[in-house]
């Protein structure tokens, strides 16, 4: 398979430009990881023994994104790459990032320092994998497992532990024994990793095709920050509910509920997003309703969200349908949706606090009998009152 053949212009060409002025310069990381799986790549990373400020001289669109750590960002007709001069990393002393960066010119000295192997590939441009740590050997057999010594791997940078999980949920690759080994020992230790670092990592796990990883996060303590103890978390039955982010927080809030653990404490302290955690936290005390007018008066109340939440509580899909089938008639659930607006009660003689009454009573009639929805059923409905 030649990978070079789906390569976008604009990185071959930021390649090119490298090689014509005497650097190296390869695709590297993920990208290569993505086409060899015959995946499409998010993201276009770009390694060089160019130096940043040489980086920078050689493009005339350039973004100084990661600068300390050698990261240009070139933009090359509106498409960006981040170009990364080869480097070397000091001690990890918070367990987070490097104390400091050295540029080196060897690119076995740069893949040598990343996380995993199948994340430690470049490619040339004539079709060449450079793989110097086995990552071609790995996707075959489906692994993930550390460059050198998994142990240390974490130590230096923790993150890796969520990512690992995270890869193998999201590839339904298996985790390499020592790597596996090394996870369950540091997982419940202290770490200083922020949640605006954690939450990402734990919400691909949960939204990937395989979200029965997501055990694997409370099994090890990873989530002890918020979560004390260790939790033995079936997750497996999260696949039938959508790959959203809402359906799959709710779906482990019932998991965690069904433990006797308390979600909330994880939920505040991931989930910033009030457009995500309110509907989860809203939807926690409410009960499933039994039929689709239950639904019509939830909808009302809570909106269309909250109510999403609930339905994927259930773990079940006959909800979830329910309330799409709902949703597919387009029902009426709030005041400005009846056939008769403000104004058409003014015409008919109502004022003031009268017209909030009169819509409340024809809202409630017509959740109950959403056929009702017409001008002279309603009002007829108001002549009766």
């Amino acid at each position: 398979m030649d990978c070079t053949t789906f390569l976008p212009s604009a990185v071959r060409r930021c390649c090119q430009r490298l090689h014509q002025a005497g650097f190296e310069g390869y695709p590297v990381g993920g990208c290569v990881r993505d086409l060899l799986l015959g995946r499409t790549p998010q993201d276009w990373d770009v390694c060089t023994s160019a130096l940043p400020h040489q980086v920078q001289a050689l493009f005339p669109h350039t973004v100084p994104t990661g600068l300390a750590y050698g990261t240009i960002t070139v933009v090359e007709d509106g498409f960006p790459v981040e170009v990364t001069t080869y480097r070397q990393e000091t001690a990890y002393h918070d367990g987070r990032r490097p104390d400091a960066v050295a540029f080196v010119s060897s690119l076995e000295q740069d893949l040598s320092r990343r996380d995993f192997t199948i994340n430690a590939m470049a490619l040339t441009l004539d079709g060449h994998i450079l793989d110097p740590f086995g990552g071609q050997a790995d996707l075959q057999a489906r692994r993930v497992r550390c460059v050198g010594e998994p142990k240390q791997r974490f130590t230096e940078d923790r993150l890796r532990l969520f990512r690992a999980i995270r890869f193998g949920a999201q590839l339904d690759f298996h985790l390499e024994e020592q790597l596996l080994h090394a996870l369950l020992e540091l997982g419940a230790q202290p770490h200083t990793l922020p949640p605006e670092r954690i939450r990402p990592e734990v919400e691909k796990t949960l939204c990937a095709s395989a979200p029965r990883w997501t055990g694997l996060l409370f099994s090890s303590g990873l989530l002890s920050t918020f979560l004390p103890k260790r939790l033995d978390l079936d997750t497996s039955v999260l696949s039938a509910l959508p790959s959203t982010p809402l359906a799959r927080w709710a779906g482990l809030v019932t998991l965690l509920r069904q433990e006797g653990a308390d979600p909330l404490p994880l939920l505040r302290g991931l989930i910033p997003d009030r457009t995500l955690i309110g509907p989860l936290t809203q939807a926690l005390p409410l009960e499933f309703p039994l039929d689709a007018r239950g639904w019509r008066h939830l909808l009302s109340r809570h909106g269309e969200a909250t109510c999403q939440a609930l339905a994927a509580m259930s773990l079940r899909p006959q909800p979830l349908q329910a309330l799409e089938d709902v949703l597919a008639q387009a029902p009426c659930i709030s005041p400005k949706q009846l056939a008769l607006s403000g104004k058409d009660l003014m015409a008919l003689g109502l004022s003031g606090p009268n017209i909030g009454r009169a819509q409340k009573m024809l809202l409630e009639h017509v959740l109950n009998h959403p056929e009702d929805n017409t001008a002279p059923v309603l009002r007829r409905l108001l002549s009766q009152t």
